[in-house]
């Protein structure tokens, strides 16, 4: 019989609802994995037992008495540290926010919550998010469960970690340029970055609003170990919330396409090279939707590169106009990973980042018109594997690193749901392909995602090897 912590949210939910296991149990099974491998992973940043305890007490009475549970009743989640839970510090990984006390939760905190789900603990992220490995001047590194030498991911790498390895049922980050996707496919998890506006987005404390670019590139999102998880997760969180001025309250599910659904394969987003394993994974997540009715086709989308280099601008001026304010509390370490950053992306003037966002507004217009005829897009996350610890501070190796994940910036820069699901396994790395569809048409991702685990199947939890 499977442990408790190894069990998906959705099952897991089902049976403290049947009364087949308590929400004590559940919580104090996950509390029993974090004490054995956290130490070791650094993926959670805060444990917070009592209070979980007291939800699971409150879950079981819920349960005992009859009384209508909600679809995550006793069921784990962690949240990344730059999100808002109420009565625990938002600290973005800086050691000058350790005290920043939330007084309320995030909108979709505040849902999956109010769905029954425990918050368990906070987890690790880079500082500010602003890397593609988790390491903070807070927290200090995360590490991967996979292989210690390579990147769990970033920015939503505590999560990620928490998730294979069994600490957490469901993990709550989000998505500026592929903080959700790219430590998925690092770590064989799951995770859906939403279209901008389905999950409603604020924030309580300084900084409250964000530059223009990230607003319209940044989301927040579930992350999971089953695409089922994902679909209930999202569901949830994506409830209404006057907090948030972008928020649409679009239907979770569309009209269904002319079958079979065409899907575009990108093997290789704009011909500049991608990793033969990474290529293999891919191909078999092509094969799998081929055998689940899938008419899968090469096809190219849209102007990829050009889309990630328009991201590349726009994230740069939206950076620098927060440097000043970050860079004083930031890690010697981060400073030089903001520092390489900045150095490597093009010299923006305002002329030229007032013509980014119109050149983005010609590649969602090209890309709406390409999803009608062609409802999924098929592509890699990284064209690169999980990179090693460090790579990403050596000026030499970092555009390389940019330049692999050109396809999941892409996606943020037009505000696209798509899923990270993964592919199987190479050289003892997990692999993952990434499904993109149209805006709020998450519920194609979701099934088309579903299709190719069911396929390939799942890869954790795992024990750290």
């Amino acid at each position: 019989m499977a442990e408790l912590w190894q069990l998906d949210a959705h099952d897991l939910a089902a049976a403290i609802r049947n009364r087949s296991v308590s929400a004590r149990e559940a919580v104090e099974a996950h509390l029993t994995r974090i004490d054995a491998l956290n130490p070791r992973l650094n993926a959670l940043t805060a444990v917070l037992a009592e209070q979980a305890l007291a939800a699971a007490a409150a879950a079981d009475g819920t349960v005992a008495r009859g009384r209508p549970a909600g679809p995550l009743l006793g069921v784990p989640v962690t949240i990344k540290e730059n999100i808002d839970l109420a009565g625990t510090p938002t600290t973005w990984g800086a050691p000058a926010l350790a005290t920043a006390v939330a007084p309320v939760d995030a909108p979709h905190v505040a849902h999956l919550r109010a769905a029954g789900a425990i918050a368990i603990g906070r987890t690790n992220l880079p500082d500010f998010a602003l890397r593609w490995h988790t390491d903070s001047a807070l927290r200090g590194a995360t590490v991967n469960p996979w292989d210690a030498s390579r990147t769990p991911g970033g920015s939503s790498g505590g999560d990620a970690v928490a998730l294979a390895t069994g600490m957490t049922a469901l993990g709550v980050g989000n998505d500026f340029g592929g903080s959700l996707r790219w430590p998925a496919q690092c770590c064989g998890i799951t995770a859906i970055r939403p279209t901008l506006g389905r999950v409603p987005d604020a924030a309580a404390l300084p900084p409250v609003n964000w530059p223009i670019g990230a607003q319209l590139m940044n989301v927040q999102g579930p992350m999971a170990r089953r695409v089922r998880d994902l679909r209930l997760a999202l569901e949830v969180m994506s409830r209404p919330s006057p907090r948030d001025p972008w928020y649409v309250p679009a239907p979770l599910i569309g009209p269904q396409p002319e079958a079979p659904v065409r899907v575009a394969l990108v093997r290789d987003p704009g011909g500049l090279g991608v990793d033969p394993a990474v290529a293999a994974g891919v191909a078999r997540a092509a094969q799998a939707l081929s055998s689940a009715g899938y008419a899968v086709e090469e096809l190219s989308p849209p102007s990829v590169e050009h889309a990630a280099e328009l991201w590349i601008r726009m994230a740069a001026v939206d950076i620098q106009a927060v440097r000043s304010t970050i860079e004083p509390i930031m890690s010697e370490t981060a400073r030089a990973s903001l520092a390489l950053e900045i150095a490597a992306a093009p010299r923006v003037d305002f002329s030229e980042y007032r013509q980014a966002f119109m050149g983005r507004q010609g590649l969602l217009r090209a890309w709406s018109e390409f999803l009608t005829d062609c409802p999924l897009v098929l592509a890699p996350v990284g064209t690169i594997p999980p990179f090693p610890v460090g790579a990403d501070l050596d000026a030499e190796k970092l555009p390389a690193i940019a330049q692999g994940l050109r396809m999941v910036v892409a996606v943020n820069l037009l505000g696209l749901p798509a899923v990270a699901v993964p592919a199987g396994q190479a050289d003892g790395l997990p692999q993952a392909v990434q499904i993109i569809g149209a805006r709020y048409r998450e519920d194609l991702c979701l099934d088309a995602a579903e299709a190719v685990e069911t396929q390939l199947g799942t890869l954790t939890p795992l024990d750290p090897r």
